[in-house]
């Protein structure tokens, strides 16, 4: 399932892309994730655990940055887990590419994302629902996190768990909003 999603940070591309060289650091601004291990070669381990409404997944598995393009600010990643209670499987291909936006930089996701077992079983709608929460979170902390090391504190923040109530809510509220303009709108544009 391909997800694609974007968002813009108050900080030129050349500062965001150097940012994103600092993998612990990205990685500490997705809610629910923390790395583990840095097993060389721009390869870590980690996990990854999201709640979603009464159903817990925690995966743990590897992360492999395959591509870094400099010249064209765009960097790929292979990510792989299990989860550790053996109720289904990830992989996911996240390929970012920063290009400016006015003063700012705006941050273009594509996720190819494949799932078995127990996370396999919500929809299309929800999963990029969640996604789109997870990605305002990512985006929202990546300029936190810039804006803390301008400051000079230097580190990344504790891993934030993702939520099961907030992001489950907020996703319903993409998909309500959604089934409303299927429906609502086409009607009082022909009356």
């Amino acid at each position: 399932m391909l997800i694609t999603n974007d968002f813009e940070v108050a900080q030129p591309v050349d500062k965001v892309w150097q940012f994103f060289d600092d993998i612990p650091m990205v990685a500490a601004c997705l809610p629910g994730a923390e790395l583990t291990e840095n097993l060389g070669a721009d390869k870590y381990g980690g996990k990854v655990a999201i709640r979603m409404g009464p159903v817990r997944l925690q995966f743990a598995g590897t992360a492999e940055i395959s591509e870094r393009d400099e010249a064209a600010k765009r960097v790929v990643v292979h990510a792989a887990g299990a989860d550790e209670r053996g109720r289904g499987q990830a992989a996911m291909v996240v390929s970012a590419t920063l290009t400016g936006a006015g003063r700012g930089t705006k941050v273009a996701v594509s996720q190819d994302l494949q799932l078995s077992g127990a996370a396999a079983q919500y929809g299309r709608g929800m999963i990029s629902d969640v996604t789109a929460v997870l990605m305002r979170d990512f985006s929202t902390n990546l300029a936190r996190q810039i804006a803390a090391a301008e400051l000079g504190q230097s580190g990344p923040a504790a891993a934030v768990p993702a939520g099961g109530l907030t992001i489950g809510l907020r996703a319903m509220l993409m998909a309500l909003r959604r089934v409303f303009r299927r429906f609502f709108v086409p009607y009082q544009a022909t009356s």
